[in-house]
């Protein structure tokens, strides 16, 4: 069994910001898969679907970003998931908008969603799929990424959003190192 979880903040004040990237691209893969329903359950929305003959569990957790971890700690352990079989989908103020960068393993790179995850399961080595939302120096990085985004960046974002449900489905085929090899050179 594959988990695959976008990291975003609950609530309709949080759409369409930058920090909900993950949600966004979770809702269109299901979307395209014509799934529109999902549960909740540890304080999480969730979907498990058997995609490709593989099991695949998608996770949103509910409980805002700064706790993402203890939700998919808990996912994981009824699933009994390894780190190894996780992908969280989140943005990333070190890439520019409209890019996107696999990695099988890292830091948090100071994402306190990806922090907590780290923190919950005691590793980080998990795979990543993070989607570039840019970095304004000028506005406080807590404002900037709960900030909605502008309709020029939402452009760039969508044109990746929109090739995710591909990324996400050799995912299901590939091995980790022929996705980033396929994915990686074409950011």
């Amino acid at each position: 069994m594959k988990m695959i979880i976008g990291l975003g903040n609950p609530g309709k004040e949080y759409e369409k910001t930058r920090h909900n990237i993950g949600f966004m691209v979770i809702d269109n893969y299901l979307s395209e898969k014509g799934i529109t329903k999902m549960k909740t359950k540890f304080n999480g929305e969730y979907a498990l679907e058997n995609i490709d003959e593989e099991k695949v569990l998608f996770v949103k957790p509910l409980s805002y970003m700064n706790l993402s971890g203890t939700v998919v700690r808990k996912f994981m352990d009824f699933y009994k998931v390894k780190p190894k079989d996780i992908l969280v989908i989140s943005d990333d103020l070190d890439l520019p908008s409209g890019s996107f960068r696999l990695r099988s393993k890292g830091s948090s790179g100071g994402h306190n969603g990806l922090k907590n995850i780290e923190e919950n399961i005691g590793t980080d080595v998990y795979k990543r799929l993070k989607i570039g939302i840019s970095n304004n120096k000028e506005i406080d990085t807590k404002d900037y990424v709960l900030g909605k985004i502008s309709k020029s960046d939402l452009e760039k974002i969508d044109k990746v959003i929109n090739k995710t449900p591909d990324i996400l489905d050799d995912y299901l085929t590939m091995t980790f190192t022929e996705l980033m090899n396929k994915y990686n050179t074409k950011c």
